[in-house]
């Protein structure tokens, strides 16, 4: 990885119009993504994570305003980076899937149910400027394969007459179609059986190494997170409360919402410990609480908590989080579910 982000999210904002008000779901996130780095973003739902892929690509709802921040890329023809919220409508289309790609967290609903895929992988390659339908056509069987995947049959095929694991794939190679710089999952194992996320998981590794694009990996599974990411960003009622390389986190963190995570996720080997839920519930995000927002639920709180949020500071050595009382929190002997392998 090299020391140049490749995307840079600085100072984010989000809100959505609500009847009751503005529901803030992104506040002040900044982070940076390097070339061939995988950045997984984990909490629980209803916490931005979706809102803030969404962002990142302009694909937010009608009802949603970025209100603040910048989004800086720099890669492919770009030499000096762009601010992906001043792009105007033709910069934007330009800048999808080509720079930057996502993939949705439903693939079902993704893929339009009444083309075959072959149809759906031209008209993503000519919406973006590409009309060699041989070598758009090779490029996807390719991809297919790589996926692992029956490639002409797959390419021939309507997305009713795949499983959910391969539909999931498809995705995954229209994503990749035009080599993109950044690939934006969004929960891409949801409902999917542990072997198809395992082989997901292999896939995503290998290309990454290949290819040598950036992953951002949203998801609220711990153990996914574990196997495929190098850093960890979680969030909570739409901050960051804390970010690091992912044996930092899991085995030190520094934050104690990423420590109810943890203990509420059971371990596959050592001895059998009770889960310990995360009791309360998120606050509104219409009118977030004063101070830090994980104080109602915290097992750590004390009455600083409700007066002054405290700032994301860094706690060691590529290791922020957002907490006063970081260092009363215990170390963890165990990676969440299953131990990850080493990542290069």
């Amino acid at each position: 990885m090299t020391h140049q982000p490749v995307l840079s999210i600085q100072n984010l904002h989000v809100e959505y119009t609500a009847r009751r008000g503005k529901v803030k779901a992104v506040r002040d996130v900044s982070f940076d993504v390097f070339p061939g780095e995988t950045v997984a973003v984990i909490g629980e739902s209803g916490c931005g994570k979706t809102t803030l892929a969404l962002a990142l690509v302009r694909l937010l709802a009608r009802s949603a305003k970025i209100t603040g921040g910048k989004v800086l890329f720099q890669g492919g023809k770009y030499s000096a980076p762009i601010d992906v919220l001043r792009l105007n409508r033709r910069q934007l289309r330009a800048f999808r899937w080509r720079n930057c790609a996502m993939v949705f967290q439903s693939a079902l609903n993704a893929l339009n149910p009444v083309l075959k895929v072959s149809a759906q992988v031209q008209d993503t390659a000519r919406a973006h400027g590409e009309h060699d339908a041989k070598q758009i056509e090779e490029r996807a069987l390719w991809l297919f394969q790589q996926v692992r995947l029956d490639p002409r049959r797959v390419y021939d095929a309507y997305p009713h007459e795949l499983s959910g694991g391969m539909r999931q794939r498809v995705l995954l190679a229209l994503g990749l179609l035009l080599d993109p710089q950044v690939v934006i999952l969004d929960e891409p194992t949801t409902a999917l059986d542990v072997l198809t996320q395992r082989t997901i998981i292999e896939v995503l590794k290998r290309l990454r190494e290949e290819m040598g694009f950036a992953l951002i990996f949203i998801s609220h599974d711990l153990s996914m997170a574990a196997e495929l990411a190098h850093r960890i960003v979680t969030m909570y009622a739409g901050n960051i409360v804390e970010i690091g390389q992912v044996n930092e986190v899991f085995y030190q963190p520094k934050h104690p919402y990423t420590l109810g995570l943890m203990r509420a996720v059971p371990n596959l080997s050592g001895q059998r410990t009770d889960l310990i839920s995360i009791h309360g519930s998120p606050p509104d995000l219409i009118d977030p609480p004063h101070g830090c927002a994980f104080a109602p639920r915290c097992a750590y709180v004390q009455p600083i908590c409700h007066q002054q949020a405290p700032p994301l500071e860094m706690r060691a050595t590529d290791h922020a989080s957002a907490c006063h009382f970081w260092d009363q929190l215990p170390i963890l002997r165990e990676m969440p579910a299953l131990q990850p392998k080493a990542i290069d």
